[in-house]
């Protein structure tokens, strides 16, 4: 028994200072290091309060918390009522105890993304090993959008729901499945893509009634919202058709988005947009790198693995000061994909299910932005990734420290107002 609660406080240690330690990072670059630097053109100044935890869609979270929805016919304003209701809710009745806004939204995302880690731990620590597990604990906690656990978002809230109605219908655990899909739906649209997995699974697997009525509760939460909207403004989806203010008309595979990303990535912005070789420079050095890249992979035999590394590590550095966000972007929804491909037979078939359906979503909205950030949402590539990591460790340090680094930029940037993702 006694090495029993050794062993569990251990592991709980582990989590806990992997998340404290990512979240200390984020909230030094915030409060200590933004306000350092000169405020841009399109950014705010920055200043030691808990404002800098506040940008872009947390502002439409704080007004539902303290004003409620709104919505009308005219889909080109924006209104409330695109987002969903559970994290203000719940910001809301943190609030009764005296405790500000933005701390109540800040308390619950964190406490909930903590939630998250713990739980994706332990799961995985069932499945596969503590190696392992720490990987994917440590790939959730210090992947660069994993910023948007600490500021006034969604994201620790939808990735607890998420982690935990999967692993409850993994374990065979039907209520606590509909239970927590359904405060996933209420969390998030993307919570929908459970709903597919979990009846895929049921039918692969021949899980019996109980299997199918679970997956139909996880509508539940979205459902109660639609009769929301239905009472309160006459229309059942308002929170879609709230959503054209942000993308138009747009539908489908964005591909004329996707291939301007492509086309940055390989020739440069400023070539791309005047349609000429503009910046020379650009294609210098995306060449340097690309026959650098050559040159290594030739000779990686005579250098050395060590050597061959550090150079991949370089390269890899010199690629993204040159190409930056785009790069990232591209490397975590069509590197994920096929991450997921390639671990599709040791992962839980429902989470491989509920990963490509969710990816399936993101590339169908019609556009591009903040696709990356959705992909980080997908709990499935963490496990991947963990797994990956956990038989090549030594590629996982350097990963680590260049999530570090991007961690590190993206939260000076949020602080400032600057789009991340």
């Amino acid at each position: 028994m006694n090495t029993m609660k050794k062993f569990l406080a251990n592991d709980l240690f582990f989590v806990i200072a992997i998340w404290l330690s990512s979240r200390l990072l984020i909230v030094i670059a915030m409060l200590l290091i933004a306000p350092l630097f000169p405020t841009s053109s399109d950014g705010v100044a920055t200043t030691f309060s808990w404002d800098v935890f506040s940008a872009w869609d947390s502002v439409w979270y704080e007004k539902i918390a303290t004003s409620g929805y709104d919505f009308s016919s005219n889909v080109k304003e924006m209104h409330t009522v695109a987002f969903f209701p559970l994290f203000p809710l719940l910001s809301r009745i943190i609030m009764f105890i005296g405790l500000p806004l933005k701390v109540a939204g800040i308390l619950v995302n964190n406490a909930a993304f903590l939630a998250a880690l713990i739980i994706l731990y332990f799961w995985v620590q069932e499945l596969y090993s503590t190696s392992t597990a720490r990987w994917a604990t440590a790939t959730l906690a210090w992947c660069p959008y994993s910023l948007y656990g600490t500021v006034i978002y969604t994201e620790g809230l939808f990735l607890l729901c998420t982690t935990s109605a999967l692993r409850a219908f993994d374990k065979k655990q039907y209520i606590w499945a509909a239970f927590w899909g359904a405060l996933s739906t209420a969390t998030r649209l993307p919570g929908v893509a459970l709903i597919p997995a979990f009846l895929f699974v049921s039918w692969k697997e021949r899980r019996g009634i109980k299997a199918y009525i679970a997956s139909l509760a996880v509508g539940l939460g979205i459902s109660l919202y639609s009769l929301y909207c239905q009472i309160q403004f006459g229309d059942a989806l308002a929170f879609i058709h709230a959503q054209k203010a942000w993308r138009g008309d747009a539908t489908g595979f964005a591909w004329q988005g996707w291939w301007q990303m492509l086309m940055q990535i390989t020739i440069g912005f400023t070539n791309w947009k005047s349609g000429y070789i503009k910046d020379p420079l650009y294609l210098l050095f995306s060449l340097i790198i690309i026959v650098s890249g050559c040159f290594l992979w030739r000779f990686r035999v005579h250098l050395g693995m060590i050597k061959f590394r550090y150079g991949l590590y370089f390269l890899w550095l010199s690629l993204w000061v040159l190409t930056k966000d785009e790069l990232v972007k591209i490397a975590l929804v069509f590197g994920g994909i096929y991450l997921l491909w390639l671990s599709r037979a040791k992962i839980p078939l429902v989470t491989v299910v509920y990963g490509f359906s969710s990816f399936a979503l993101i590339l169908n909205t019609g556009i591009t932005a903040s696709s990356e950030r959705y992909a980080y949402g997908i709990i499935s590539l963490s496990m991947a990734f963990g797994l990956l990591l956990s038989h090549y460790p030594r590629w996982g340090y350097p990963i680590m420290y260049f999530f570090g680094i991007l961690m590190f930029t993206f939260s000076i940037r949020f602080a400032h107002d600057l789009w991340v993702a």
